[in-house]
């Protein structure tokens, strides 16, 4: 069904051809993805979290969400996959961004797999609080049971894995018959890379080199908004 990159056409073209032949394409993402909107990484939770440990004030952890999260927008590749998967190509997001873009940009197929901002638990009871929406607020949220600091599941969990979505992942990959590699060196990939198809095709959209480079059928060396932005105007033209 799909070869190898064809030296004769560009990669622009290739990438079009792989998704229009496709039937199940499933995109695992990670932080480069987020260059073009900003979103909030593990180092700054971590850093305000230690921060506060340290003794700062209290305030310091919010603001660090909030400016993140909230004064930035989806890239414009967050957009595209949403578009990909409301055309019936894209089946799920496969992603370790803790940013909420991808929900944000109008993906409904999301599998966070270490969490995410909205994936919470009270550090007191661990009570559930789900859903992004608790950190637009101007004060640290608490837990409504026993008045303890809410925290996401990356922090709660110290960055582990969030299983419910490690499920989906695998599922997904396993029926996957293209598989594009968005800004991602591939960190907690074996937790699902190794349940996918022998036969799907593998696309790489990175400006730098990865794991991934040598099982790669494409590699493509840009940042993911040109490529997408290329790919929308490629596949206007065509369709």
């Amino acid at each position: 069904m799909f070869s190898r990159e064809d030296k004769g056409l560009d990669k622009i073209q290739q990438l079009a051809e792989y998704i229009d032949r496709s039937s199940s394409i499933v995109a695992t993402t990670g932080a480069g993805i987020s260059v073009g909107g900003g979103g909030v990484t593990y180092g700054q939770m971590i850093f305000s979290r230690r921060g506060r440990r340290r003794g700062s004030d209290e305030g310091s952890f919010l603001p660090t969400y909030l400016e993140t999260m909230f004064s930035y927008q989806p890239s414009f590749a967050h957009y595209a996959l949403a578009d990909l998967e409301a055309e019936g190509k894209l089946t799920g997001i496969i992603t370790t961004n803790v940013d909420c873009m991808h929900t944000i940009a109008g993906s409904k197929n999301v599998a966070e797999i270490q969490g995410s901002l909205q994936v919470n638990c009270c550090s007191g009871c661990g009570r559930h609080y789900d859903g992004y929406e608790i950190w637009k607020q101007d004060e640290l949220p608490r837990c409504e049971t026993c008045g303890g600091e809410i925290l996401p599941w990356p922090l709660y969990s110290h960055i582990g894995l969030w299983e419910a979505d490690v499920r989906k992942a695998r599922n997904w990959i396993a029926k996957a018959d293209l598989i594009l590699v968005i800004g991602t060196r591939g960190n907690f990939g074996d937790v699902y890379w190794e349940y996918r198809r022998r036969d799907a095709a593998i696309v790489q959209i990175n400006p730098g080199r990865t794991g991934f480079d040598g099982v790669a059928d494409l590699n493509i060396r840009e940042g993911s908004d040109d490529v997408f932005r290329k790919l929308q105007e490629r596949r206007g033209r065509n369709g």
